[in-house]
């Protein structure tokens, strides 16, 4: 009766639209089969999110102008591999300082993040009841670049006392460079009148001189820095005995690196034999101390592992100049190691500590120029003068096991 009454129904509708029969038949046929095939197939939507979470891991960093956000995306452009059991490093924009230190501590999401040596003895001072015990939340995986303080004034400010009074930048508020900076011009006992502009404001108001001088703490070279030239009338502070002949730096130095901004790093600023002294402080990577058996600690882990394993591929030109001062068997006194860190050091002390080198002391500055003389004798010997990268590591792992064959065997009593 249904399949009558259907039928009857398309032939009305033949009627009115002239579709001739056998075609409106034909068509009524072949739907069922034309819906069958285009139905998709069930897709695994929750099966993509964890797939895609397991494999991520994110870096807090200060603003697209700072050496860590160029070091977060030397990273990224290493580590990255998108393949289901592989890893993806995704770099988040912050503020810096004290408050990347917050962001891996409190905030959801964040892995890890670029934080100064000093910060957490800053934060346990200014609320010791809230960061109680902060050594054990949050744990370094190793240390990075030295973060020089830099000091741009414009021409009629020749030193840090000529600032007095003046209008001076510290950057964004909690940032690193207002830290360092608060407490750098407290010991200098020098008053001035404080804006917390961004890096690019700051630049723009003191081009046209509506400010006297802006700081920024960072690796050098700074990117919007690099870029100034001498027709700017703009130059750096110096920060030593000889630049403030009237004051004590003794408090400075007991808490900050001697350094040096050089010609090489800002050419159009800096004479080529007259460095510009100031101080540094370490910037390291850290991470939240998550529980062994989560997920999270695993995927940090196994960061760690990348990163560590891979270590001389951010030694080529492509990469910051600052990563020739990354030490990975560096200690870091108050701050407790990532496990994992840990473990790949001792699991590679033989190659680290080859030729008896002290605990401490080897670094991949010590290394390099042996794994460069590796390489010259492999491209003399095959005559390829390009490796590309997976010929690269692969070389690296030869080394590695050349390190070890050279390591003297251990006597037994």
């Amino acid at each position: 009766m249904r399949t009558r009454f259907a039928a009857n129904a398309l032939l009305m509708l033949c009627a009115l639209f002239c579709l001739p029969l056998h075609a409106a038949l034909a068509q009524f046929e072949k739907a069922p089969a034309v819906q069958k095939s285009v139905r998709p197939a069930p897709f695994r939507y929750d099966d993509k999110i964890r797939e895609t979470s397991d494999v991520a891991v994110t870096i807090v960093v200060s603003g697209l102008s700072c050496t860590c956000a160029r070091f977060a995306e030397d990273i990224r452009n290493v580590l990255n591999d998108l393949r289901p059991d592989g890893l993806r490093v995704m770099p988040v924009l912050g503020v810096g300082g004290l408050q990347n230190l917050n962001d891996v501590l409190f905030l959801r999401g964040i892995d890890m993040g670029v934080a100064d040596e000093d910060n957490l003895k800053l934060l346990k001072k200014r609320d010791p009841k809230l960061y109680a015990g902060i050594e054990q939340r949050v744990q370094y995986i190793t240390r990075l670049y030295n973060s020089e303080f830099h000091v741009l004034a414009i021409s009629d400010i020749k030193n840090y006392d000529d600032l007095r009074g003046k209008k001076v930048n510290f950057n964004l508020k909690d940032s690193q460079t207002e830290v360092t900076a608060d407490i750098i011009f407290d010991l200098l006992n020098i008053q001035t009148q404080r804006s917390n502009y961004d890096n690019d404001e700051a630049l723009k108001k003191l081009r046209n001189k509506e400010i006297a001088a802006m700081i920024v703490l960072t690796g050098a070279p700074q990117a919007a820095l690099a870029k100034l030239k001498k027709e700017d009338g703009l130059h750096f502070l110096g920060l030593d005995e000889k630049s403030l002949p009237g004051h004590d730096l003794g408090a400075i130095f007991d808490n900050y690196l001697p350094a040096e901004i050089t010609h090489e790093q800002y050419p159009e600023l800096v004479e080529e034999d007259n460095p510009v002294p100031t101080i540094g402080n370490r910037a390291l990577l850290v991470t939240y101390a998550w529980p062994e058996n989560t997920s999270r600690y695993k995927r940090v882990a196994k960061f760690t592992q990348e990163l560590f394993d891979k270590i001389y591929q951010f030694h080529d030109g492509a990469r910051h100049p600052k990563w020739k001062e990354v030490n990975l068997a560096a200690e870091v006194p108050g701050w407790v190691r990532f496990k994992p860190a840990t473990d790949w050091l001792a699991q590679h002390k033989s190659a680290l500590f080859a030729h008896g080198i002290a605990d401490g002391a080897a670094s991949a500055n010590f290394l390099k120029p042996m794994f460069d003389q590796f390489v010259a004798k492999y491209r003399k010997d095959t005559g390829n003068d390009v490796l590309s990268a997976a010929e690269t590591e692969i070389l690296f792992a030869r080394f590695h096991q050349f390190l070890q064959s050279q390591r003297p065997e251990q006597k037994t009593r």
